[in-house]
């Protein structure tokens, strides 16, 4: 219905190019993605630029490595530099590379060009975007420059408005580098400062310092809690385990601020795979998205029932319901 409102009032070449272009984007992404669909993902930025010597392209390597001995596939912008370092050591077998059409410094690197059908070519830095969100389960952000920056706002702006759900953003820098250390205490304490963002929007970002941690912290992540789905002004958070009486009770009197209205309420649901899932929902003020990330990190910090054990990192899809608590 749509492009024909378009199709009557729009005839110029330009505009059917715009959307010709993207509409082949989406689909030949959902066509890429679409055998992956049940394997967590972690999107790797950084700048193009970064040459081998640098210690950022061993830690890169190093990180897509451990990502994939972790049960993660890795995805980057399948360009020079950090890209270039995580695809070398995620493997053709795990890496999906998401380039875009530029006049210079982007060609697919050698470690993913030659990977048979994970290597996508976006024609619009708009669509390629909405992939990396769409298809991410985390993201890690590394030094680089406006490209990166660009990719670590626009993440930030579409997480803390809530218009994707939440995944863990992990900014991650060599030992004794500052460069993010200095970054998120003088943008964040300024902009709080000033009552530009909320206090706890700095809760929206992990710092680490090695492979090991960023990738540990991306699994804790997904330790209790599974995926979120965002209403209007409602939030259904699937879990990998359910919650015991007493830990629900917990988490109400914690986090009582964070809930517009009425508690948070325990109850299964079924997930997108059509399996029966725990889940927790409630009302929320949506523009404290942060103090949310919070309540993330104490779900996931909570004892699992006794007897119960979870894959760690747990994929999108398992193959039996979790047991009632």
């Amino acid at each position: 219905m749509s492009l024909l409102q378009v199709g009557r009032r729009e005839r110029g070449h330009g505009e059917w190019r715009l959307i010709s272009g993207a509409l082949a984007d989406i689909s030949e992404a959902l066509e890429v993605f679409r055998p992956h669909r049940d394997t967590r993902k972690i999107t790797v930025f950084g700048s193009a630029r970064t040459v081998q010597s640098d210690p950022c392209y061993g830690l890169a390597e190093q990180l897509a490595h451990f990502a994939v001995t972790e049960g993660f596939e890795v995805m980057t912008g399948a360009g020079g530099g950090i890209m270039e370092a995580a695809n070398s050591g995620a493997g053709c077998e795990a890496s999906i590379g998401l380039n875009v059409d530029l006049p210079f410094e982007q060609h697919a690197n050698r470690f993913v060009s030659s990977c048979d059908g994970r290597l996508l070519h976006f024609r619009y830095f708009f669509t390629r975007k909405l992939f990396f969100l769409r298809e991410s389960d985390a993201l890690v952000v590394m030094p680089g420059g406006f490209g990166t920056l660009d990719e670590l706002f626009e993440s930030l702006t579409l997480i803390q408005t809530g218009r994707t759900p939440p995944i863990p953003l992990v900014l991650l820098a060599p030992p004794g580098d500052a460069f993010w250390s200095g970054w998120q205490r003088d943008l964040s304490q300024g902009l709080a400062a000033r009552g530009l963002i909320s206090p706890e929007d700095g809760d929206l970002l992990i710092e680490a310092h090695s492979a090991e941690e960023a990738v540990a912290r991306i699994s804790r992540f997904y330790h209790r809690f599974h995926s979120a789905r965002l209403g209007d002004n409602r939030i259904e958070l699937l879990l990998n385990a359910p919650l015991l009486a007493e830990q629900l009770d917990s988490l109400n009197r914690q986090f009582d601020d964070l809930v517009d209205e009425g508690v948070i309420q325990a109850s299964e649901t079924v997930d997108d795979h059509g399996l029966l899932r725990p889940c927790l929902h409630f009302h929320f003020d949506r523009r404290r998205i942060g103090r949310l990330y919070q309540l993330l990190d104490t779900l996931n910090g909570l004892p699992l029932p006794p007897g119960q054990e979870l894959e760690q990192p747990p994929a999108r899809r398992q193959p039996s319901s979790p047991p009632a608590p």
